[in-house]
């Protein structure tokens, strides 16, 4: 399949040639990046649970995750001032 169709398909819509299965890994990026649930991500793979889609993808949520973190400070520390280890990037607050 992927000699015969995927990369003539390339070939022919001038596109460089990658692996197959980059464009699974395209898809989920895609779908993390627009802020899709784990569990509907992890059926759309196939995967057998969505912690196995967490093991292999989650290093794609880490700024979602940092600007939780701050929202969470914000909110529970808000009357005190105090600062905890969260480091404010620049646009996350």
């Amino acid at each position: 399949m992927v000699n015969r169709h995927f990369h003539p398909a390339l070939t022919n819509a001038g596109i460089d040639l990658i692996r197959f299965h980059d464009l699974r890994h395209t898809y989920a990026s895609l779908l993390i990046e627009q802020g899709e649930n784990i569990k509907y991500i992890q059926s759309q793979l196939g995967h057998s649970s969505p912690t196995l889609t967490l093991d292999i993808y989650a290093h794609l949520m880490k700024p979602v995750n940092q600007k939780a973190a701050c929202r969470l400070e914000k909110t529970v520390f808000k009357p005190t001032g105090h600062k905890m280890v969260t480091k404010t990037k620049k646009g996350l607050s």
